[in-house]
């Protein structure tokens, strides 16, 4: 059985994570979640900053706590990463959500989304969240299979720079 699982940003995964970078650059695709964004600056200082995000230190101007996790393989592949939010602000109730998550896009439509939001449950879960809001484009059919594959329940439909986006809530058990 292949060991799958979440862990923080670790500094002895330079090579992995830039291979996932690189991987997904070369695809021409948004890099989601956000944290991997920073891949541009020193990677031991991005690794140290993601790490900081989560107990509020270092967050840049108008950011909230937030828990960055990498999906790794036996072999320490990083397969996709996730980043939960401690809390919404007015915005991130309307259009971000709780979660952003991605997976490499050469590791996708192997279960690796919904098996990633169902392990970063336990983490909300452990933060304190009784629910999580997710959202996605409507568009989006694989984000939204994820979402529902975890329980989540849509509850609106509304418009964003001119693109339908969904609202989801998973309650956490």
């Amino acid at each position: 059985m292949v060991k799958i699982r979440l862990i923080k940003p670790s500094y002895n995964l330079e090579y992995e994570f830039l291979d996932m970078i690189t991987e997904w650059k070369k695809s021409e695709e948004e890099l989601i979640p956000w944290s991997l964004n920073l891949y541009d600056i020193d990677f031991n200082l991005m690794v140290e900053k993601l790490n900081g995000y989560s107990k509020g230190i270092g967050l840049p101007e108008g950011f909230i706590e937030n828990s960055t996790y990498w999906l790794i393989n036996e072999n320490d592949k990083i397969l996709g990463a996730i980043d939960i939010r401690h809390k919404l602000t007015d915005y991130l109730l309307f259009r971000g959500g709780h979660i952003g998550y991605g997976i490499r896009p050469s590791e996708r439509q192997k279960g690796y989304a919904s098996l990633m939001l169902s392990l970063a449950m336990k983490e909300c879960k452990d933060i304190g969240l009784s629910k999580v809001l997710i959202t996605c484009l409507k568009s989006n059919l694989g984000s939204a299979k994820t979402i529902l594959n975890n329980g989540g329940i849509l509850e609106s439909e509304d418009i964003d720079n001119g693109e339908i986006f969904q609202r989801y809530w998973i309650y956490i058990k």
